[in-house]
């Protein structure tokens, strides 16, 4: 006896009305259900690092061809490889190394992302915010809170005049994603300087507030955090306290008014990895941007069957993207500044984390 024959497709009242649906700009949930709301994060973004020898060669080009009042900002972003053209470094955060020669002045804007600054080579040059200057030195680490005047300028320092790049990280993709990205040029290409250098620091920074102090949001009212302080506090809690078998020595950079973070959307910290560490695997739903400020090592970074081991020394910049397994060792003592998108997944109660033996 043969068998009843079946319709050649019987997927044809579905086609027909997705199609119908999708000239009235609807479409079917349950065909997307399994990209929408996967297992774990799926997301495209992959482990790089970008090493200063690569790519100080290329800064320095850049210097040549373009000044830095005709970019606005020479910057040098950092795209991850799996997101090329998006300028993004991971799927919630932008890097970018940004250079500023002897002489020039990087023009007075403001938008609303809000903005970091760690300095990576050179000295001498300056980042003005809201009416006050501060020196950047290398490892320091600076602010620029949302909607607030900002220019850059480079003057030298101690009578020499060199070139000064630092790292920016900005939190571009979240606030686009809110539909609330605004800038404005300032007319001058310089605010007016209203406080002296070091006045911020010294009414916020020694665990005091002014009497009558107002906090303006929740970003940090010192705008710079020198690299000397936070290197000292460091090699004190080395010597005197248990190193994490995870993170070694690692701080987070607070808003002393607050307690909280120093910027509202992006989490800024400090660590130190002493000599000869080999430390345990960690990962976390926030994709982190590490700048080497010190020492040399390696970061295994693994998901699954996918596994990458990447060499950093000093200056270098690498990424590890969420909810990837991170693992350090080191060949001498180092110091890593990183960045991620912590505040913003604390907040709303989404961050996970998974410590590994």
């Amino acid at each position: 006896m043969s068998a009843v024959a079946q319709p050649a497709n019987t997927q044809d009242p579905r086609r027909d009305f997705y199609r119908r649906i999708d000239g009235h700009a609807m479409t079917p949930l349950w065909e997307v259900l399994h990209t929408l709301v996967p297992a774990e994060p799926a997301l495209p973004c992959d482990p790089a690092i970008w090493r200063w020898d690569d790519v100080k060669p290329f800064l320095a080009e850049s210097g040549r061809l373009i000044t830095a009042e005709e970019a606005i900002r020479r910057v040098l972003i950092l795209e991850n490889p799996a997101m090329r053209g998006q300028s993004l470094i991971t799927p919630s955060l932008y890097a970018g190394l940004q250079l500023i020669l002897p002489g020039e002045v990087a023009p007075s804007h403001r938008h609303t992302q809000s903005a970091l600054r760690f300095v990576v080579d050179g000295r001498g040059a300056y980042t003005a915010v809201d009416g006050e200057r501060t020196t950047m030195h290398p490892g320091d680490f600076v602010v620029t809170p949302s909607w607030t005047w900002h220019d850059h300028g480079n003057e030298g320092f101690a009578g020499e005049a060199e070139p000064v790049v630092w790292l920016d990280g900005l939190d571009i993709p979240i606030i686009r994603m809110f539909g609330a990205t605004f800038a404005e040029n300032l007319p001058e290409r310089t605010q007016p300087v209203s406080r002296p250098e070091g006045n911020s620091f010294a009414r916020y920074g020694n665990n005091l507030l002014p009497v009558r102090h107002s906090s303006r949001g929740r970003t940090s009212p010192i705008f710079s955090y020198p690299y000397s302080r936070s290197r000292e506090s460091l090699d004190k809690l080395q010597r005197d306290a248990d190193v994490d078998a995870w993170h070694g020595v690692k701080l987070r950079y607070v808003n002393p008014a607050t307690g909280g973070f120093a910027m509202p959307t992006i989490g800024t910290f400090i660590q130190l990895l002493p000599s000869g560490f080999s430390g345990k695997p960690h990962r976390s739903t926030d994709g982190t941007v590490y700048s080497v400020a010190e020492g040399r090592g390696r970061v295994h970074v693994s998901r699954g069957e996918h596994s990458v081991s990447l060499d950093f020394g000093p200056k270098d910049h690498f990424v590890v993207p969420p909810w990837h397994f991170a693992r350090f060792e080191t060949i001498e003592e180092c110091v890593l500044f990183s960045f991620s998108d912590r505040p913003v997944q604390e907040a709303l109660g989404l961050l996970r984390e998974e410590f590994g033996d």
